[in-house]
Parts: structure tokens; C-alpha cells; sequence
């Protein structure tokens, strides 16, 4: 399996995302090693999954996906997976920092039906001191258009406009219509089997409904330095995201729990 193995990782590739606040890899994983994990984390997904209403008795957030977090703590596969030198040594390069530690992962399933993921930035749920954070985008399958793949506005990362709205239907009309005001790109498109994207917290990013008849099955894995320190939280879900993912740790403190170990870290 090549998730510990190092990737080739190019200083335009680096230059790239610094510039633009994402970037797509090829050939980031196997897929035997997409196989190997993604049966666990969909086995999960399922297990785990809270939600039970239909699609349409549910609110705009809650059609985009069924969302499960911290797989990694319920299964040794998963953590192995989650915990992967790979993907942790690509996110600290691109981020441009010594070493990376977990922040959170989540299982984002878009069910056949699943409706889209509305204009949004992550890290306005985090309540993180530095913009040193990146999500991987780890597809299970190809994702090709009808499923919905993810897309990013290029450079939007130093917008602030936006950043004061959770997923919903306002963010996805008033971030959309900003972002088309000033001229930003929108770089979208299908995922081949073992590509992975990166972005940055405060990039902002949406991804269309699933209009296929299966499910897009995706994991992601959250990523801040390894000196990432904690700041007050400035909403209720920033709130919740501190007591969920960094407990005990008090604003200016270093985030250095138990569930916040240290992926890579360069020797």
C-alpha cells in the first residue's frame, strides 16, 4: 500500500498552490489502496450515519451529504489510513510549514439524489490562530461530472467577504455572486481514480449535485501545523468544532491533544 511512501511533490506544485489555494495530484493513492480503505470508511459511513429523513425533508446542508467525523478513532484500518505519511507529507509541503497534525477527518457521501454543496470556506467552522490549514479531497471512485465533484474559486483564499457564512443557501447565492463580481476562476472538473485535491481553510469551494444513480463516496482529512495554536471562538459552531476536535486547549495554546496527533513531521 503507498499510503506512508513519499509523493513526488514539484516546487511548481508548490508555487501553484500557494498562489491559486488548491491544487489536484494524479496518482496520489493506488487504487488497491483505495479499495483496502475506502470498503472500511464506507462500512463506517453507513454504521455510524445519524441522518434518516429523506432528501427532501432535509435542510440544503444536509442534502449535500451524509457526513461522519473522526473515522479515524472506530477502526485501525481507518486510522492507519487517516494517520498516512503520504498525504500528511504532501499537506505540510504545500502548506510550506515543518510537520502537519490531524485537525479532524470526515466521510462525505453524496447520495444518489444528493443535492449541492453551496458556496463556502472551511475554516470559518475552525477556530484556528493562522490560515495553515488544508483539507484533503480523497474520492473512493472516479467522480465524474454527474457526481458532483468538487471545484474551487482560484486565489479566493485572501477574500473575507463570505467568511461569516456556514454552508447554506445564503453562502452559496451571496459567495457565487461575489466571486463572479470579481472575476475569479472557477476551477472544476472530474476526478480520475487516485487523484486527490488539496485546498486551503479559507478558500472558498462548492460542488455540484449528485445526479448520478450511485454514491459519491469521498474522505477527507483535515490538516493544521503542528504549531497550530487555538483562538477564541467567534461563533457557536466554532464553539462546537473547539469542544469536538481540541479539548482542554485554551485560546493560545497549542493545539496538541490526544486527537490532534502529528501526521509528518520533517526529520
Amino acid at each position: 500500500m503507498d499510503i506512508d511512501s513519499p509523493y513526488p511533490l514539484q516546487a511548481e506544485q508548490i508555487a501553484a498552490f500557494a498562489r491559486d489555494g488548491h491544487i489536484k495530484l494524479k496518482q496520489v493513492l493506488s487504487p488497491a489502496a483505495l479499495a483496502h480503505h475506502g470498503a472500511e470508511i464506507t462500512r463506517l459511513t453507513i454504521a455510524l450515519n445519524t441522518q434518516t429523513r429523506p432528501l427532501a425533508e432535509r435542510s440544503t446542508y444536509d442534502r449535500a451529504f451524509l457526513q461522519v467525523m473522526n473515522l479515524w478513532e472506530h477502526s485501525a484500518k481507518v486510522q492507519q489510513f487517516v494517520l498516512g505519511r503520504r498525504l500528511g507529507r504532501i499537506a505540510a509541503e504545500l502548506l510550506q510549514v515543518d510537520g502537519v497534525r490531524l485537525y479532524h477527518d470526515q466521510s462525505l457521501y453524496k447520495e444518489p439524489g444528493g443535492g449541492l454543496t453551496p458556496a463556502h470556506a472551511d475554516q470559518y467552522y475552525w477556530p484556528l490562530a493562522s490560515d495553515r490549514t488544508i483539507t484533503a479531497w480523497i474520492p473512493l471512485q472516479a467522480v465524474p461530472e454527474a457526481m458532483g465533484p468538487l471545484g474551487f474559486w482560484s486565489r479566493s483564499q485572501s477574500v473575507e467577504f463570505g467568511r461569516q457564512l456556514g454552508i447554506s443557501d445564503e453562502s452559496e447565492a451571496k459567495i457565487s455572486a461575489n466571486m463572479a463580481r470579481h472575476g475569479f476562476a472557477f476551477a472544476s472538473g472530474p476526478f480520475e481514480l487516485g487523484e486527490v485535491s488539496f485546498h486551503l481553510g479559507w478558500t472558498f469551494h462548492k460542488a455540484g449535485a449528485n445526479i448520478s444513480d450511485r454514491p459519491r463516496a469521498v474522505m477527507t482529512v483535515i490538516y493544521m501545523d503542528a504549531q497550530m495554536r487555538l483562538a477564541p471562538a467567534l461563533s457557536a459552531a466554532q464553539a462546537n468544532d473547539r469542544d469536538q476536535w481540541c479539548p482542554g486547549v485554551r485560546p493560545g495554546q497549542r493545539v496538541d491533544t490526544p486527537k490532534n496527533p502529528v501526521v509528518w513531521q520533517r526529520a
